[in-house]
């Protein structure tokens, strides 16, 4: 049993934030209903290709981007625009615990389907509404895209080349990291209402903001700027404060180098061969390598370019210096350590057949999570909760199809 196996979801929400929120709560055995438009779903099903492929090798309707975010989920088709659909949600609602919506503030106020008239048949609910710039303030109503918020948000004017390297430019996450972390925060707020309810009875509303989040997961960058006023530079892969603590080239990749104190710094270059450079009166102490970094770094970039990364790996670690490879994906799935964890795991699924997935990272002793069901096709569930939760019967649930509304 999962530590939410008696906790029911209700997830509005499509794209990745919201998804991605209630994807969390599904990992730790909570029931998470997944409402799609009839017809189109998420719209993350069409985000491809790539698309997952059936056993024959075809692609299927199934985008990578969607299977990664709507595992353990079951997936019911209402078209909320109708006033039927509206009603098949409030009586959802009404034997759920949370609400999880992503929709633009205000949009769901006109189906009756936002917190105020929820709470009306469910008063101890949960809602969370997630937007790009919360319920309140002169940006409220505008949409919010990840991308947006990273460069409003200030990660971008932190991310990228050096400021002064040669066509430096702001560079975005490889992820939409605001809505991942916004997704991340919205679950452990939904905990945290979870709890104060069963000690109150009492539910409540949740607000949460992509560009809030963003501007809190800069952390020690933001803590610098309000500390000392400075506004944060970039640097690279390049730390400000310790030298050599960043990438370098091999003859056959990248590697990271985190040389943290001078005695790393002198088991690295030892390591390469260069022990002279750790006696270079310029280069002995951390404070004198962040001066002469652009004298310093050159040379030991011609050094690292000597061996392959496989041998700087072998030999730094045998030097306790601490250092890792920059693996694609192709070596990530094949090291050691991901593969004894069991990161990526297997589901049976009702295209794909054997569909390839990540496992969620939360390890727990006593209610450890598990990958209960693939992602679902779009309405794989209607039928079945519509039965199981609202006891309808198999020609009301035709009349709803017929109509349009599922």
């Amino acid at each position: 049993m999962g530590a939410l196996s008696h906790i029911r979801v209700l997830d509005l929400s499509r794209v990745l934030a919201g998804p991605w929120c209630a994807q969390n709560l599904a990992d730790l055995g909570a029931d998470v209903i997944k409402v799609e438009r009839p017809g189109v779903g998420d719209d993350t099903r069409h985000w491809g290709p790539p698309f997952a492929k059936d056993a024959a090798g075809n692609n299927t309707e199934e985008s990578a981007y969607f299977i990664c975010i709507n595992r353990n989920k079951r997936s019911i088709t209402v078209d909320i625009a109708k006033p039927e659909g509206q009603e098949l949600i409030r009586k959802l609602t009404a034997e759920s615990d949370v609400v999880i919506e992503n929709y633009k503030v205000g949009d769901l106020a006109k189906y009756g389907l936002d917190y105020e008239s929820l709470k009306k048949v469910r008063p101890d609910l949960v809602y969370c509404s997630i937007t790009g710039f919360g319920q309140t303030g002169p940006y409220a109503h505008r949409p919010g895209y990840d991308f947006i918020i990273q460069g409003m948000g200030g990660f971008m004017s932190v991310t990228g080349e050096a400021h002064d390297f040669e066509g430096a430019s702001p560079q975005k996450s490889g992820v939409a990291i605001a809505d991942i972390f916004t997704g991340m925060y919205a679950s452990t707020a939904i905990l945290a209402a979870i709890i104060y309810r069963d000690h109150t009875g009492e539910g409540q509303y949740i607000d949460m903001s992509l560009l809030d989040t963003q501007v809190a997961v800069m952390a020690n960058v933001s803590s610098a700027y309000l500390t000392s006023g400075e506004v944060p530079k970039r640097w690279g892969n390049a730390s400000p404060i310790i030298v050599p603590y960043q990438t370098f080239p091999t003859s056959d990749g990248w590697m990271i180098v985190g040389a943290g104190n001078d005695g790393q710094y002198r088991h690295f270059v030892t390591a390469g061969g260069e022990a002279h450079l750790a006696d270079n009166p310029l280069f002995i102490s951390n404070p004198l390598r962040v001066e002469h970094r652009k004298q310093l770094i050159p040379l030991l970039e011609q050094m690292t370019r000597k061996k392959t990364k496989g041998e700087w790996i072998a030999l730094l670690e045998n030097a306790n210096v601490p250092c890792g490879p920059i693996n694609n994906f192709k070596e990530v799935f094949e090291n050691e350590q991901v593969i004894h964890r069991g990161i990526q795991i297997n589901a049976p699924h009702p295209t794909v057949g054997n569909m390839k997935l990540v496992a969620s990272p939360m390890r727990m002793s006593k209610t450890p999570t598990e990958v209960r069901m693939a992602p679902p096709t779009l309405g794989q569930h209607t039928e079945e909760v519509l039965h199981e939760r609202l006891k309808l019967d198999d020609h009301t649930i035709e009349n709803l199809r017929a109509k349009g509304i599922i």
